[in-house]
């Protein structure tokens, strides 16, 4: 299975600010993004006349990049690791602390040792908090949508659980790219079909590019890096040549993206651009024809959707030519409330689920639940916020965005909230990362003092008595009355709640507004807020985070605008130098946290419960599942 490492912090913000496990509904459509493009009437793609083959060989110094099987790699790096303790004595372990937790990882975590170890028949039972909203790859604008992509999705590309990308040897025969960064060569074996039997080729790739970056397509999402190719080419039905529009450290990331077949969408693609209005499309949303290794079967909205293993995607003319994924058929179940999962997970119904600090700490830890399950947890960046919209009168100040911070009790959400489970975040990376500042930004504490006095010195002061600060604006007194919107998430209400009750103490008055998931993504978007609560999940590389933080970027929704920021983004991806490189982006990380423009709040690991009868479960700074093999390794163990 593939990954598409630039849209972790898209569709991760869209799991993420909903506190965890639950999401409650699938993302919603990218409507203002699309009528934006259309407003500006912007060419996106100019013509190109690109070189023939035999000149650009001529002219380019190719270098060979990595064409890797994700299973190997893992297999060769347990290899060299030693289980600490057997299968059968970690089934028996309660997950206390994190010697404990290696230990469960180190047995529970590995890959068979052979092929008559698994279950091949087996199906896994997967908790995803709402439904897809689409089925064709390329519309995919949440997590659940680019997750069953990964799984039925055709893909060139991955990365390890240490963000090295490679080219993936199930459908890559040779990449190269140029010693100049400004190409990249890509070979693609000539034994991959659709699940309809007609071959994919190199065709595919231009075709889906091309469509998405056609501005009448509304896929915001995956065309954000994929914009920033110059040119695909197909010179046979295997090769394909990248053209970049400038030589960055950075292009490897926007290589990887969606693809959809061109013979099935190039009929209607004209008449509607939005691939999912006119009955031709809907028929392909109901049963669409894949290109990865699993195909849809069966799909009950709201409830649940069945995958089931293509057997044309390993074996071709009666012969095994890829790996056979351990899993005939992967059911994703849908239930939005965590404790409901909690339940389907105890009785068998789900075989894991991402459990929240909560679950972790009060209902994962008796008899009842160790009878069929056990726990595990690992390192993830992934960080929570609140994000104040720097636009309003409240918080274009930077002096009272950090009131705000000072004001708020980090210890009781961390210790309280949090169950202790989580540390507290300084900024936009990772201590861990490395591109975050050396040394690392202290956290903030509460002292309400300190903040009393920041917003004073704004002049943010009770004037009247009336027992609420406020300041005057163009002649007229406007009280600090604000409102942060939120899912209805227990965590996240209970943060925002705290949030308040702190604010009120030192004269601001919170109002806290769970909102409906679409409408707060709608709202996002389109700075409709005064603040929010959320979060984003890491990138492959830091300059990922430029769509957060460069003035009047995309998904900059809290309107921050620094110019030295802005400058040393630009600096950032065009610098080879990794030492140079990390230097920037912890510049960047530290004048973040200097203006905050975000309270930043904590880093949420992972924390998952998984059936007995799961193995191969291995965690990334994108959890389990965010990279390359991720939900590819987990297998069941077949009967004794």
């Amino acid at each position: 299975m593939h990954q598409y490492p630039r849209f972790n912090l898209f569709f991760l913000s869209l799991f993420l600010m909903f506190a965890l496990t639950g999401c409650p509904g699938p993302a919603t459509e990218e409507a203002e993004d699309t009528e934006k493009e259309a407003e500006t009437k912007e060419v996106l793609l100019e013509p190109f006349d690109a070189p023939k083959l035999a000149d650009l060989d001529a002219q380019v110094e190719w270098e060979e990049q990595p064409v890797l099987d994700s299973l190997e790699l893992l297999r060769e790096r347990q290899s060299q690791e030693k289980p600490l303790v057997s299968v059968d004595e970690a089934l028996k372990l309660k997950n206390t602390n994190q010697e404990i937790n290696e230990k469960i990882l180190s047995a529970l975590g590995r890959l068979p040792k052979n092929d008559e170890e698994v279950d091949w028949g087996a199906t896994i039972n997967r908790h995803v908090g709402a439904d897809l909203k689409s089925t064709n790859p390329i519309m995919g604008s949440s997590a659940v949508e680019f997750e069953v992509s990964s799984l039925t999705g055709f893909g060139l590309f991955s990365f390890d659980w240490n963000f090295k990308p490679f080219a993936v040897s199930d459908t890559v025969v040779s990449w190269q790219s140029s010693k100049d960064k400004l190409y990249d060569k890509v070979v693609l074996r000539d034994d991959l079909t659709w699940s309809d039997g007609t071959p994919i080729t190199a065709h595919d790739i231009v075709f889906t590019f091309k469509t998405i970056m056609n501005p009448e397509v509304p896929v915001p999402a995956v065309r954000s890096g994929t914009d920033q190719i110059r040119w695909i080419e197909a010179y046979d039905d295997q090769t394909l040549v990248f053209f970049h529009k400038e030589s960055l450290p950075t292009n490897v990331w926007n290589l990887n993206f969606p693809i959809i077949p061109k013979h099935i969408y190039e009929k209607e693609l004209e008449s509607d651009p939005t691939l999912q209005d006119s009955p031709y499309h809907v028929k392909f949303e109901n049963a669409p024809v894949t290109g990865g290794p699993y195909e849809i079967e069966k799909r009950e909205r709201g409830q649940e959707i069945l995958l089931k293993r293509r057997e044309s995607w390993y074996m071709q003319d009666g012969k095994q030519v890829r790996t056979k994924p351990y899993f005939e058929r992967v059911r994703l179940r849908i239930i939005e409330d965590p404790n409901t999962a909690l339940l389907a997970l105890k009785n068998g119904k789900i075989d894991e689920m991402a459990l929240n600090p909560e679950l972790w700490k009060t209902q994962t830890e008796d008899d009842d639940f160790y009878k069929t399950c056990t726990k595990a947890n690992g390192l993830e960046w992934v960080y929570f916020y609140f994000g104040w919209n720097c636009e309003t009168l409240f918080f274009k100040d930077k002096e009272v965005r950090q009131a705000m911070s000072y004001a708020f009790n980090h210890k009781e959400m961390l210790d309280e909230l949090c169950y202790g489970l989580y540390q507290p975040c300084t900024g936009i990376y990772h201590e861990t990362a490395w591109m975050a500042p050396k040394p690392m930004s202290k956290p903030y504490t509460q002292n309400l003092a300190k903040a009393e006095k920041l917003l004073d010195d704004a002049g943010w002061i009770d004037h009247d008595g009336d027992g609420i600060r406020d300041k005057e604006f163009d002649g007229k007194v406007i009280p600090f009355r604000f409102s942060i919107m939120t899912s209805s998430q227990p965590l996240s209400l209970s943060i925002c709640t705290l949030l308040k009750e702190n604010l009120a103490q030192i004269g601001v008055i919170c109002e806290v507004k769970p909102t409906e998931f679409t409408v707060m993504q709608e709202k996002a978007r389109n700075h409709q807020f005064q603040a929010m609560f959320g979060g984003w999940g890491t990138g492959t590389d830091p300059d990922t985070s430029i769509n957060l933080w460069k003035t009047e970027a995309a998904r900059n929704y809290v309107n921050y605008s620094n110019p030295e920021v802005d400058k040393l983004f630009e600096e950032g991806r065009r610098e080879f130098d990794v030492e140079k490189r990390a230097k920037i982006y912890g510049k960047i990380h530290e004048l973040l946290y200097e203006d905050q423009p975000y309270t930043w709040l904590y880093f949420r690991n992972s924390f998952y419960g998984f059936n007995k009868d799961l193995r191969g479960y291995v965690f990334s700074p994108r959890g389990p599942y965010g990279y390359g093999p991720g939900f590819s390794s987990l297998w069941k163990p077949a009967e004794n």
